[in-house]
């Protein structure tokens, strides 16, 4: 019995599409050196940058150098029993992480995964880790404002929805305490917080998640933690996968603050690998891209147009200076990427002026746009003042005998400094801010002795609350201040019926 050749290949035909759809072909690399977080691994030729790819002991990583004759991948996770021969299998997907509402009040690492001991996250929504930043016609400029509830921040380098301000300064000047204080005052303002702690020690971001729990502020905050025992790739990619949470709100409509703390020991991550992958070092040995790494990280953050949903994503990244130096390689590179800084100096922490915001180095590139008007009125030449009376103070420690005029800016400038100060934790809402800096500029506080100002502020707003709350909700819902007449005639009531201490110095 004869088979024809026909018959033959219609058979294999037939064979083969019922295989068809089950065909899967893997391209699959070797592993030519591991160690410290970074692997080699020859035979992925069509690896695509930052692609996900998996190793045969089940652990992650990504790819990152794309060379002729291999890839460079640093490792997710785990890294002690990938050995050399190992394969090494591309997954086809970009790097991403989970994202959505099922993030919000979880700790979470870099990957996305909970570290806080409460389950698992419900969420099928991911995000890839890396995305362009909105164009130019997909945002628009920033009006609102994004209250952090520190008059010193409120008056004197206001921050608004969609901008990037630098919060930098030397270690132990309370960088992150303005930044739990921003996240706490965020209650009820329809904002989510991301934080980000890069590098922090795993017992510090337990006592900051406690603390914002305290506050009831994890009802609405992201923590995203990639510790220091945790290998180089996970604090480098931490920051960017925080982004990519926060633009998953942002793209529907929603207002996101996030906060990268720090960016500085990121660098120093990036610098790790950078170096591991025989990348060629630069200036203090940072790879060339170190610029180009934060700004595609600063630059995702934005108001975006009407047409897009109007969401925001402001940032407030955290840099470390050593000694106050702000002319250092990374504080200049994100100084220049930023809308502004906030300058924390340690004298002034150490001389008790917390927050010890710098007035003369401190400024917000968009500024009076992200105030309501009363505050604007009220702090017009609160910034300028201050540095003034800094350089004078300084100037009149070495004369005795000074006029009148200049005893007079030297006591106000006293007042300016004590106003602005703030206990940890004790944001305040901005028509009291609004009460107490009117009070200020008016001269309502120019015979309080400065031991004073403090019980002075406190007895204010109950005053306030209790008699002239319609004041205060003027200021509250209009953005601007009430009939300047009120106000007054109320300031003057309250400084009749107010006690100095005997023995406050004035």
């Amino acid at each position: 019995m004869s088979i024809k050749t026909e018959e033959i290949s219609a058979l294999i035909k037939q064979q083969l599409e019922g295989y068809h759809d089950d065909l899967a072909v893997d391209e699959v690399g070797t592993v030519t050196y591991v160690g410290d977080g970074i692997a080699r691994a020859q035979g992925l030729e069509n690896a695509m940058a930052n692609e996900l790819l998996q190793f045969s002991n089940g652990s992650y990583g990504m790819a990152q150098n794309l060379e002729t004759n291999d890839v460079g991948i640093i490792i997710l996770g785990n890294f002690n029993d990938i050995r050399e021969g190992d394969q090494v299998k591309r997954t086809g997907r970009i790097m991403e992480v989970p994202v959505g509402e099922g993030m919000i009040g979880r700790v979470v690492n870099a990957l996305g995964q909970p570290v806080d001991g409460l389950g698992e996250i419900k969420t099928d929504k991911t995000r890839p880790i890396e995305s362009p930043a909105p164009g130019v016609m997909q945002r628009q400029s920033v009006t609102e404002p994004l209250q952090t509830g520190l008059k010193a921040i409120d008056a004197l380098v206001p921050i608004g929805r969609g901008q990037r301000e630098l919060i930098i300064g030397d270690r132990k000047t309370g960088k992150t305490s303005i930044a739990v204080d921003t996240i706490i005052n965020q209650k009820g303002q329809n904002m989510i917080c991301i934080y980000v702690a890069v590098g922090q020690k795993e017992s510090t971001v337990r006592t900051q998640v406690e603390t914002l729990r305290k506050y009831g502020a994890m009802d609405y905050t992201i923590v995203l933690t990639a510790g220091p025992s945790e290998p180089a790739p996970m604090l480098y990619i931490a920051p960017y996968a925080g982004s990519a949470m926060g633009e998953e709100f942002m793209y529907n409509g929603k207002h996101v603050l996030i906060i990268f703390d720090d960016l500085s020991k990121q660098a120093t991550s990036y610098r790790e690998i950078s170096l591991l992958l025989r990348r060629p070092p630069g200036r203090e040995a940072y790879p060339g891209d170190i610029f180009y790494t934060h700004s595609r990280l600063l630059e995702r953050s934005a108001k975006l147009s009407d047409e897009l949903g109007a969401g925001s994503m402001t940032a407030l990244p955290v840099i470390e200076t050593q000694a106050g130096d702000l002319s250092a390689y990374i504080p200049t590179n994100v100084i220049s990427i930023t809308d502004g800084q906030i300058f924390l100096q340690s004298d002034l922490f150490y001389a008790g002026t917390r927050p010890a915001i710098d007035a003369g180095s401190s400024v917000s590139r968009v500024g009076g746009d992200a105030q309501i008007k009363a505050m604007k009125k009220v702090a017009g030449t609160l910034r300028l003042d201050l540095a003034s009376f800094r350089e004078l103070e300084a100037f009149t420690q070495f004369g005795s005998d000074l006029d009148a005029a200049t005893q007079a800016k030297l006591n106000r400038g006293r007042r300016t400094v004590e106003v602005l100060k703030q206990p940890l934790h004790q944001p305040l809402a901005v028509e009291k801010q609004v009460l107490i800096l009117y009070a200020l500029t008016h001269g309502f506080l120019d015979t309080v002795p400065v031991d004073d100002i403090a019980r002075y502020q406190s007895e204010l707003f109950d005053f306030f609350d209790s008699s002239h709350a319609d004041l205060e909700n003027t200021i509250a819902t209009t953005g601007d201040l009430p009939d300047t007449d009120q106000l007054d005639a109320a300031m003057k009531a309250f400084v009749a019926g107010f006690q100095p201490t005997a023995s406050a110095s004035h």
